[in-house]
């Protein structure tokens, strides 16, 4: 007889113990409070019509919740209500546990030509759990951006193909429908040569249609090129399910793979053809939607994407670049990876704090010569990775592409999954769908300088939720005179001080110095006009770049920053007059030269005689012989 389950029903199916998630949204459900009829005055929105939809500020922000309309679940939220749990990162570093030598060329060639060879090479070993944690909390998943203190900030198709070298153009990785076991069963029999046997009991000891990428190891690590072709094809499939599994469609437990993705290795001569670079897009930004909800602890994904783009973004406060690496390497290679000794709640008060100056807008000038800019970063439009959708809105992040950011337009709910077939049409025609020149705007003045139209600001205010650390959870939190921020922090409305300023002032030094020689006197001139402007206190808008002219005099007292940028330079070594007579030493005196006779220059004027020179030298002491 079958057994019977604690709602009566009868299950022939052994009864599989409750996740952790499951376990908490069950305890999440019994704390609920049970619905009672109550006086519909203790709720005004009941008198409202009931098709409009209500959305009220949240502490912290958002105050206008027409984008952000799922943040009472974001773990933003939640921080702001004293809960701060920390996200376990989980990473796939196992690649070089399975390593393509000489004696497995053939296999290497294969992966060569599907573009996915770089991901042997750049993968990153460690992983910086407070700063991947930090920027998740950030993550907003109705705009697929980070909401950063300053504006939106993603990763990009641009990003993608810098970072890791792998083809972001191509056709869309799709599936007809979800795996079941049975089906994954027959997938491993026919395109890895293991028996029924084999197949069902690794599927029933991962209990869903995956494999374990130690069993892959374990299996087909051992084939050679000396093998047979049958061997061959079934190593190469299983090594490229064993690539992606461990990068581009890492799961958070990190130790498994969906057989689903065999699919893509059936014929090896197409498996180039695919846009992995969208898919692993696609499919990184849906592990930092489903972590942004408080009750994940863990993060999936390919992380070496996550964090070399902060490391590009960043340089200043996170990254430790690499002196040997060279442009025609993909640039996650640029930096040496390592965890941060700094504690979540550091990292989450350093983002805070972040000012637009900090940031390195355009981080890939340099690997242009090697990887020109792909045309497709500038597609509007959805990303897909199997049953994956996700919306990619490069027309938020106008920064990052050099133009001025602008407001951008209300974000748009990806389709369903079911109409995949629209989605590989829409996407195969993305040249149709390519922000226009009217939609980029201008382009910023100085080369990632970071500008944005005057009217973005306060209306990022209203609907993002810029800071994610609590003033009341802030260390050196004081509540002195009246004041519920600490000493140290800065506010919206110290935009003009003189930290704001200098820093503005050294950013745009730093790109002017970074542009080169290529630059006309105009630009020059025209930066130095707007650093001397910024110094001074006056607005950073209002400096006009037409007409050189020189540095205006100003009647009130210049900031010390003024003084050291203008001042002219201090020598080391002071006039004659000035000089101390030498200390008492064991060295001969000094020489007396009398000033050269007049006869050495005959057309220089006169010497004056009635002063001289004075020579120290310093006597050199005999070797030993």
């Amino acid at each position: 007889m079958p057994p019977r389950t604690r709602g009566g029903y009868t299950s022939s199916a052994p009864r599989r113990r409750p996740t952790g998630s499951e376990r908490r949204r069950r305890v999440q459900l019994r704390e609920v409070e049970p619905a009672t009829d109550r006086d519909p005055v203790e709720h005004p929105q009941h008198d409202r019509d009931e098709t409009e939809e209500v959305f009220e500020g949240a502490p912290g922000g958002p105050i206008d919740r027409c984008i952000l309309r799922s943040f009472d679940k974001h773990i933003a939220a939640k921080i702001w209500l004293g809960e701060a749990p920390l996200k376990l990162v989980n990473h796939g570093a196992k690649l070089q546990l399975w390593e393509l030598g000489m004696e497995r060329s053939r296999i290497y060639e294969t992966v060569h030509r599907s573009g996915l060879a770089s991901s042997t090479s750049c993968s990153h070993r460690v992983t910086s759990r407070p700063m991947l944690s930090a920027f998740c909390e950030r993550w907003q998943p109705e705009t697929t951006t980070f909401h950063m203190s300053f504006g939106e900030m993603t990763i990009t198709l641009d990003d993608v193909a810098s970072i890791l070298h792998i083809p972001v153009t191509g056709s869309m990785i799709s599936f007809s429908q979800p795996l079941h076991v049975d089906d994954a069963n027959a997938l491993l029999v026919e395109l890895l040569g293991t028996t029924d046997v084999e197949a069902s009991r690794e599927t029933e000891q991962c209990r869903s249609p995956s494999v374990r990428l130690l069993w892959l190891r374990d299996h087909f690590s051992t084939i050679t090129d000396a093998s047979s072709d049958d061997d061959f094809m079934f190593a190469t499939r299983a090594f490229l399910l064993h690539l992606v599994g461990c990068t581009l469609f890492a799961d958070k437990s990190a130790t498994s793979v969906a057989v689903v993705y065999l699919e893509l290795f059936r014929d090896l001569s197409m498996v180039g053809t695919y846009a992995w670079g969208a898919a692993c897009l696609a499919y990184l930004y849906r592990q930092l939607t489903t972590a942004t909800r408080f009750e994940v602890r863990q993060l999936g994904g390919y992380l070496t994407l996550l964090q070399a783009w902060i490391y590009e973004h960043f340089p200043e406060m996170f990254s430790s670049s690499d002196m040997s690496y060279t442009e025609s390497r993909p640039s996650a290679l640029r930096w040496r990876p390592h965890v941060i000794p700094d504690s979540l709640q550091s990292v989450r008060e350093r983002l805070d704090r972040l000012q637009i100056s900090e940031v390195c807008w355009e981080p890939y000038v340099h690997h242009r010569a090697e990887h020109p800019f792909p045309d497709i970063a500038w597609y509007s439009g959805c990303i897909k990775c199997g049953q994956v959708v996700e919306p990619y809105h490069p027309e938020r992040v106008l920064r990052q592409f050099g133009y001025i950011q602008t407001i951008p337009p209300r974000p748009f709910a990806p389709p369903r999954p079911d109409r995949s077939m629209l989605l590989d049409q829409y996407w195969e025609r993305w040249t149709d769908h390519v922000l226009t020149d009217q939609s980029r705007g201008r382009r910023c003045q100085y080369s990632g300088s970071g500008e944005s139209v005057a009217e973005y600001m306060p209306w990022y205010d209203r609907i993002s939720h810029r800071i994610v650390q609590p003033p009341h959870l802030r260390s050196g939190f004081t509540t002195d005179a009246g004041s519920s921020l600490p000493s140290h922090t800065a506010s919206t409305s110290d935009s003009t001080s003189d930290s704001r300023r200098n820093a503005r002032a050294l950013s745009l030094v730093r790109h002017v110095i970074s542009g080169g020689r290529e630059q006309s006197l105009d630009v020059l001139w025209g930066a130095l006009n707007e650093v001397h402007g910024i110094l001074n206190g006056s607005d950073e808008t209002s400096v006009s770049h037409s007409t050189p002219s020189p540095a205006p005099a100003s009647h009130s007292t210049p900031s010390p920053a003024t003084r050291a940028f203008f001042s002219p330079p201090t020598f080391i070594y002071p006039p004659p007059a000035s000089v101390d007579p030498p200390p008492a030493s064991d060295d001969p005196p000094p020489l007396i030269v009398p000033p050269p006779p007049a006869s050495v220059a005959p057309s220089a004027p006169a010497p004056d005689c009635t002063t001289s020179t004075t020579v120290y030298v310093r006597s050199k002491r005999k070797k030993k012989t």
